[in-house]
């Protein structure tokens, strides 16, 4: 009790901290969950995910949704394939080559199993929405537009639910290496085609139903105080648990339902309280999960580490993220540097976590230490990497815009 009111203290403080300092409070509640288990490593509960699988599961889970509604409720843009074209060319295209490129690598360079380097390829290729708040867009109408954070927050919020068909056919593969058949047109056509097809379209009925509660039925008969912000998470947790059950994709449904709402009434002053208890919920969260993420770096997650791990993780969050982000914008009409903004931060974090720990809770993978070690050391670089680098990077690119020396 005393450690998750604490990390939720702290994150009071922690966006004016950043902005201030320039280092993400990401960094910084790492930095404290590793001197925290390293100090009294037998007085708190085990961080590692295989001792707590399910635990391991549903935090990540609840996290990673509730970062997505909180992505779709802030995006100004209403979606259109023209408005849209650069974060969908980042899912569409450098996402599924950044997979086969980690496949590839992992099987290869890793030598891990086949199933294992496909569940790596799925786990490591989507960004993620909860560590990416530096580099996002702010709250719903805000002033100060940026194409680039509002490409790679459109990329976070819709590469989480169109990852997870991978993540099945990784489990797919994994069932048949352990005897089973490869049920390969049963994953094509309910995994990818159903389950997405699903998300998309029971998340826009939610988004609509809920919009319509509040911007129409309750505004004709005062239902709905709107200060109660709480709303977002209702619809959340709605959403979700009513996508899963109908045997869709959450993650699609949650992101399409907190757009759909964001513009049934789009300039309502609603909407910023929505994003600001999302935005609170979110942060206590995560607070606790980095604490968690950072014990684990003391208490064995790192043991299978090689150098080739390492080398791995920075080749792909270095060169081959960057290279194939920066290879599928060209063409649009943003700058350079720009692109090259988008491309370098390909931020990797809970997502991931959620991923590997669903697919091992669903089927029997070799070289499971390894992928915890892969990813943990990976989410580790890009926390390091991106947190110290984010504000100063945006900031400048913004001032740049506001010279006139990169074109609105």
């Amino acid at each position: 009790m005393l450690l998750v009111g604490l990390a939720s203290l702290g994150m009071a403080f922690m966006p004016a901290i950043t902005k201030k300092t320039g280092v993400s409070y990401s960094l910084i509640y790492v930095a404290a969950g590793v001197l925290i288990y390293w100090t009294w490593p037998t007085l708190l509960p085990s961080p590692l995910p295989k001792d707590n699988p399910a635990l391991a599961v549903h935090l990540t889970e609840l996290i990673v949704i509730i970062s997505l509604m909180g992505t779709g409720i802030k995006i100004d843009h209403a979606f259109s394939f023209r408005k849209w074209s650069n974060p969908i060319k980042l899912v569409g295209i450098a996402m599924l080559l950044c997979m086969i490129v980690c496949g590839i690598l992992g099987y290869y360079m890793l030598g891990l199993a086949l199933p294992s380097a496909f569940l790596l390829a799925a786990v490591l290729a989507p960004t993620d929405p909860v560590l990416a708040a530096d580099v996002q867009i702010g709250p719903p109408d805000e002033k100060i537009k940026s194409r680039s954070k509002f490409a790679l927050t459109a990329e976070a919020g819709i590469n989480d639910g169109m990852a997870f068909p991978f993540t099945w056919l990784a489990i797919t593969i994994a069932l048949a290496a352990g005897g089973e058949e490869l049920r390969l047109m049963h994953w094509f056509g309910y995994h990818l085609i159903y389950k997405i097809a699903a998300g998309l379209l029971l998340g826009w009925l939610c988004g609509k139903l809920v919009g319509y509660l509040v911007f129409t039925v309750s505004k004709k008969y005062n239902l709905i105080k709107h200060g109660d912000g709480f709303l977002a998470i209702s619809l959340t947790l709605c959403t979700y648990g009513f996508t899963e059950l109908m045997h869709g994709y959450g993650f699609i449904a949650v992101f399409v339902a907190a757009l759909t709402l964001r513009h049934a009434e789009k300039g309502h002053d609603y909407h910023q309280q929505l994003h600001s208890f999302t935005d609170q919920t979110e942060r206590a969260l995560l607070g606790i999960l980095l604490i968690f993420f950072g014990g684990t770096l003391v208490t064995g997650i790192l043991a299978p580490l090689t150098l080739r791990i390492v080398l791995f993780s920075l080749l792909f969050l270095l060169v081959v993220r960057p290279a194939l982000a920066y290879l599928s914008l060209m063409g649009s009409k943003m700058h350079w540097k720009e692109r090259l903004t988008i491309s370098f931060f390909g931020i990797r974090g809970m997502g991931s976590a959620f991923y590997l720990a669903f697919a091992l809770d669903e089927a029997e993978f070799v070289h499971q230490d390894e992928l915890w070690a892969i990813v943990g050391i990976t989410v580790l670089f890009s926390i390091v990497m991106h947190g110290l680098t984010a504000t100063p990077i945006m900031n400048r690119l913004q001032e740049q815009v506001a010279e006139g020396k990169i074109q609105k």
